[in-house]
């Protein structure tokens, strides 16, 4: 079965019709308000749950709060995370009681930033950036190191020091009198 086609009136082969309703489009978005907005000196708010770039926090009284269990390491998709354990010599400020992490890095130019190292991580030591410009000059810069993550993290007040419960238990155990020999 063959359809027939309609006869087009004149306007209609001229597509004026057409061109005008894509004009009045124009037109339009020419004399409605702007949104460009410009950018080094204007930034976008960051919604809630934004997932940006990871940073390193340290406690209240300025250690950092990594414990080096590596976990972040081990869950990190495109492993963009290096974490170097301290090693068996002893810390004598702390006596090996409390770990820090030898070595902290994080690959900037592999991370996805998914989150899963700040939802993994059991002392609360990973947390994800509201900044999405990250801007370097060669691949070396966009590997950040741990101080530069605890630069970028500052401190986190915490309510729970759990070292500190340590610290008071280990000191009432040695000002306590010695047990009288029976």
């Amino acid at each position: 079965m063959i359809a027939e086609r309609p006869t087009l009136k004149l306007v209609d082969r001229l597509y004026l019709t057409a061109a005008w309703n894509g004009f009045k489009v124009t037109l339009r978005h020419f004399l409605g308000r702007k949104v460009t907005m410009q950018y080094p000196e204007q930034r976008w708010a960051v919604p809630p749950g934004y997932r940006g770039a990871p940073y390193l926090v340290r406690d209240q009284t300025g250690r950092t709060k990594c414990v080096a269990c590596q976990l972040c390491e081990f869950i990190c998709p495109p492993r963009a995370i290096r974490v170097t354990p301290p090693g068996p010599a002893v810390d004598p400020s702390t006596g090996n009681v409390e770990k820090r992490p030898r070595q902290f890095e994080i690959n900037m130019l592999r991370c996805i930033y998914c989150g899963l190292c700040q939802e993994v991580c059991p002392e609360e030591a990973i947390f994800l950036m509201q900044d999405y410009s990250l801007t370097g000059c060669s691949r070396e810069e966009m590997v950040y190191d741990m101080e530069r993550l605890l630069a970028l993290g500052g401190v986190h007040h915490d309510h729970v020091r759990k070292w500190d419960r340590v610290r008071r238990e280990a000191a009432a155990q040695e000002t306590f009198p010695p047990n009288p020999i029976y």
